[in-house]
């Protein structure tokens, strides 16, 4: 049980430390990356992400590998 607690910690410090990072960007004015869209009207604002979640998934899918080259020896 120790190590569900270790992991849950772990999970929870770095979901925070995110947390932190995207209110800071947004303190700062970024606003996403060109490409995102974008759609506002008098009463109603969508915002799709697509540009900002390719280059997300990219950057995981990296890391994924990276770590199974890494445990695989």
């Amino acid at each position: 049980m120790t190590d569900v607690g270790k992991w849950l910690a772990l999970l929870g410090a770095l979901l925070l430390a995110v947390g932190l990072l995207v209110w800071g960007l947004g303190r700062l004015g970024w606003r996403g990356l060109p490409g995102d869209i974008v759609y506002e009207r008098q009463h109603v604002r969508v915002y799709f992400p697509i540009v900002s979640c390719l280059l997300l998934s990219a950057l995981l899918t990296g890391l994924m590998w990276l770590w199974q080259w890494l445990t695989r020896r």
